[in-house]
């Protein structure tokens, strides 16, 4: 197995982790109502996806 020469610092393990950050969601307008939706699935406003209707209104 691999072993590290030198010690790691802690400022350069720290610079190394913080470059994972949580990425806010894309989001998609619907068609039909114009309200936010992630991409590729049903709108759960209306119940439309690519132009047709999924899930019928109550």
């Amino acid at each position: 197995m691999a072993v590290p020469k030198k010690k790691m610092s802690r400022s350069r393990t720290r610079r190394r982790k913080a470059q994972w950050k949580v990425s806010s969601p894309t989001l998609a307008t619907c068609a039909q109502c114009g309200a936010k939706h992630i991409p590729h699935r049903v709108c759960q406003e209306c119940g439309s996806y690519n132009g047709r209707e999924i899930i019928a209104e109550v």
